[in-house]
């Protein structure tokens, strides 16, 4: 039999079968461009067929067991978590500059323990853990290459920078994708990058994935010193309604050796226009950073600003990875109308074989009022440790306490216990 034609057949086997599972189906966009694959007439010497491709390609499986316990100083009860998030991906060798990529993610509690609130309406009288029970298509695109020329079609993780605008979440269990066409242009020291994005698969299972018109762009620079981006986010929900965030920025990030220390430096500036159906807001974000390597520690000073808009309007990352900002018990994953200041320090290091970090974050508002200024301060703590090549075992804790009354926040503490099995 002919090799496109068996492999046309295997790859309408693959798309017919899945829909007889509802959540783990195939989108119809993979299946057409799976099928465009396989009849592609092949160039390239080392795989030259869409049978070759699939044979040649890899699958991968990631285990992640975490138990997460959150205690707030509040009426809510006390929430504990066993979860367990199961991710399969499968990829193919590059044929003739295509490749093509499928992954599932599941996330299931463990062993009864899932008191908690999962963001969707289950156990809403105890504190937020948002890993909800989910079974879905996370990732499903394909990708071609040409030279310094890449380009993407379908559901695909994007991280920009230090996804402080746009990431995947990786922290929770049910990571955030986007349905998105992508491009991306890099020659020498010059990369270009745009998307354009219509759904964002969020962290809250399919319930809360939102369509979107967002386009994503990024130019940056790689100078002697470090590197220089510039960006425009211009973000949108498809809801008919007036709600633009559009944010245009500049940012610099390096790193030096000087005799035996490494000095470390970021500076970043943003401004942000959002719009709603009755008013518009502007408001500014800044962020310096320095830090050094020495003798096994790195040490960091930051100043991150999410600048407010006379109290009415906070700086807006709807994107971003936000439990990796501004302290892990993710206090501000939305920013306060009167904005917030962190100035934070950390400290990390190496030992017995793993790694350790500890940081301080002081919280303050942006534009205080009256009853609004000190929004309270939080310690964070880390260690994980690499067991073998495929392992990988950590603990993480977060204590905030909370400042002024008026800010609306709680004293909480949180703690992590996880095991990562990759194969």
């Amino acid at each position: 039999m002919n090799k496109k034609l068996l492999a046309s057949q295997v790859v309408g086997k693959v798309c017919l079968n899945s829909t007889m599972t509802k959540k783990m189906a195939l989108s119809a966009l993979t299946c057409s461009l799976l099928f465009a694959m396989s009849n592609a007439t092949a160039a390239d010497t080392s795989v030259t067929s869409i049978a070759d491709a699939v044979t040649q390609g890899s699958a991968n499986v990631d285990l992640n067991l975490r138990y997460e316990s959150v205690d707030q100083d509040n009426a809510l009860e006390n929430a504990d978590a066993l979860t367990l998030r199961t991710r399969l991906t499968l990829a193919t060798a590059a044929y003739n500059g295509f490749t093509a990529l499928v992954e599932f993610e599941d996330s299931r509690s463990v062993a009864g323990v899932n008191d908690y609130n999962d963001t969707n309406g289950n156990n809403a009288d105890y504190s937020v853990i948002a890993d909800p029970e989910t079974t879905e298509l996370d990732q499903a695109f394909l990708q071609y290459k040409y030279d310094g020329f890449t380009a993407k079609a379908g559901r695909q993780v994007i991280a920009i920078d230090n996804q402080r605008f746009i990431g995947p979440v990786g922290w929770r269990q049910d990571r955030q994708t986007f349905d998105a066409v992508t491009m991306q242009y890099a020659a020498d020291a010059l990369t270009l990058d745009y998307g354009y994005l219509y759904k964002r698969n969020r962290i809250f299972a399919e319930v809360k994935d939102i369509d979107a018109k967002d386009h994503i762009i990024n130019a940056s620079y790689n100078l002697a010193l470090g590197k220089l981006s510039a960006y425009g986010y211009l973000l949108e929900e498809d809801t008919n309604v007036d709600n633009g965030i559009d944010t245009y920025g500049v940012r610099f990030a390096g790193a030096k050796d000087i005799d035996n220390i490494k000095l470390l430096y970021t500076a970043e500036y943003a401004t942000q226009d959002a719009d709603t159906t009755t008013t518009s807001y502007s408001a500014d974000y800044l962020l310096g950073e320095l830090g050094v390597v020495f003798s096994g520690l790195t040490v960091k000073l930051g100043y991150e600003v999410l600048g407010s808009d006379d109290g009415a309007y906070g700086f807006a990352t709807p994107l971003a990875t936000l439990h990796a900002f501004n302290g892990w018990s993710d206090q501000f994953l939305a920013t306060p109308a009167q904005g917030l200041v962190d100035t934070y320090v950390s400290v990390g290091g190496s030992v017995v074989g793993g790694s350790w970090a500890l940081m301080y974050h002081d919280f303050t508002a942006d534009e205080s009022s009256a009853t609004v200024d000190d929004l309270g301060d939080e310690i964070d703590a880390v260690f994980t440790l690499p067991i073998d090549k495929n392992y990988t075992v950590g603990v993480k804790y977060a204590v905030y306490s909370a400042g002024d009354a008026g800010a609306g926040k709680v004293d909480a503490d949180k703690v992590w216990l996880w095991a990562n099995a990759k194969f």
